[in-house]
């Protein structure tokens, strides 16, 4: 019989598969949300554990019925206000019309932009729509790490909800309870595990050719004309990992405030014992530990998964060593 050979995979959608620009994501698209707070909000990845809850999906066989589920844990220290960005509208997209600074701003900001030493106080003009200009405090974490991250967050709600939001936030803290809630389901944006250099059949799964090939077994074989042997459609070596990825509807299962219910003996492996208040999301998430990871509100929720956060029964503390 004839072997079964699968010459490619790999989706052309994600294409170039290049490294990424920097070690976590921008978003590019927030949706429309009718509620006056915080669209999205940010925190480092621990680890994964796994838990028994309480299977509440309507047509699940196993309803009522514990299971066990895998679990990512994701440290979610507060998030500060550091400014407010406006934007006009124009033919060609959003486009920045000002932007107010809060005055108490932390020295740790200055490791990633150049703070200003004057103090200039700006008038809020016309604009069409208005974000939060935060950056993260991972000197409240286990990480090992001061310089923060600085990114934008969009905000429900119509303009003058906006700017009176923005105005009472500008230089407070944000904290994760006041964007999600558990049941909920988040879109994740992060940066993948970084992989190096690799070849065609690591990359796309090209498949190995028997051992009396001609040339090579690991090549991805006839790749159309000489002209054209260097197409960018063909399964060739480069890059594999650290690209910018997005999972939609990951199911929040629960939004915890101490630390001592989801540390295992020993600390987690390369992250150490979780401080800040953390999310535990169904399933895996991209990126290694220590590494940011943005979420949003779903844009598009699965109207399967339940809404009501699940009944867990254990999370698991064993040691990882």
């Amino acid at each position: 019989m004839p072997r079964t050979r699968n010459p490619r995979h790999g989706s052309m959608q994600y294409w170039p598969r290049k490294r990424a620009k920097r070690s976590f994501p921008r978003i590019r698209s927030w949706g429309v949300s009718k509620e006056n707070k915080p669209l999205g909000f940010a925190g480092y990845k621990v680890g994964m554990t796994h838990v028994m809850i309480v299977d509440n999906y309507a047509n699940s066989p196993t309803k009522g019925e514990s299971v066990a589920m895998a679990a990512t844990i994701i440290e979610c220290p507060p998030i500060k206000v550091g400014g407010l960005m406006l934007y006009k509208s124009t033919s060609s997209g959003l486009r920045c019309s000002g932007c107010v600074l809060a005055d108490n701003l932390d020295k740790e900001l200055g490791k990633t932009i150049i703070l200003s030493k004057k103090k200039e106080k700006k008038e809020i003009g016309d604009f069409d729509e208005l974000r939060l200009w935060v950056y993260t405090q991972p000197k409240l974490t286990s990480i090992g790490k001061k310089k923060p991250e600085v990114f934008e967050i969009a905000i429900g709600g119509s303009k003058e909800e906006q700017l009176k939001f923005g105005q009472e936030k500008l230089g407070k803290e944000l904290r994760v309870q006041d964007v999600f809630q558990e049941g909920q389901q988040i879109d994740i944006h992060s940066v993948t595990k970084g992989k190096g250099f690799q070849g065609p059949v690591k990359r796309f799964g090209v498949a190995i050719r028997q051992h009396k090939s001609e040339k090579t077994k690991r090549g991805p074989g006839n790749v159309g004309g000489w002209s054209c042997n260097d197409s960018w459609r063909v399964a060739h070596a480069g890059q594999m990992g650290y690209h910018t990825r997005t999972e939609y509807n990951k199911w929040l299962m629960k939004i915890g405030e101490k630390g001592e219910d989801v540390n295992i003996s020993g600390g987690f492996v390369r992250y150490g014992l979780v401080k800040n208040n953390y999310l535990l999301v169904r399933g895996s998430v991209g990126g290694s530990k220590k590494r940011l990871i943005r979420m949003k509100v779903a844009k598009r929720p699965n109207k399967q998964i339940p809404t009501q956060a699940p009944t867990i029964e254990k999370i698991s503390l064993r040691s990882q060593q």
